[in-house]
């Protein structure tokens, strides 16, 4: 990861071609964190998203009318044949 050319801390601007190799050193694990933040940050839009259309679902679900059961349908029995005599 490249460095910027200048980082702010606490409202101070800093030249990172001055920097020590510590302070670069900081300046990247500052980098790799921010992107691990940002990448969290996309998967709980993503996350909080899905719960949204499931609740809306689920919402939908209970709302509507409950479907019929149908009545069970009764097997068809062949007609016996008659006894012989």
């Amino acid at each position: 990861m490249s460095l910027p050319e200048y980082i702010t801390l606490n409202g101070t601007n800093y030249t990172t071609a001055k920097l020590s190799a510590e302070a670069h050193a900081q300046v990247q694990n500052i980098q790799v964190v921010d992107a691990e933040i940002a990448r969290l940050q996309q998967q709980l839009a993503i996350a909080q998203t899905a719960r949204n259309a499931y609740s809306a679902a689920l919402v939908s679900a209970v709302k509507a009318p409950a479907a019929e059961t149908p009545a069970p349908v009764k097997k068809v029995r062949k007609p016996r044949k008659p006894k012989a005599e």
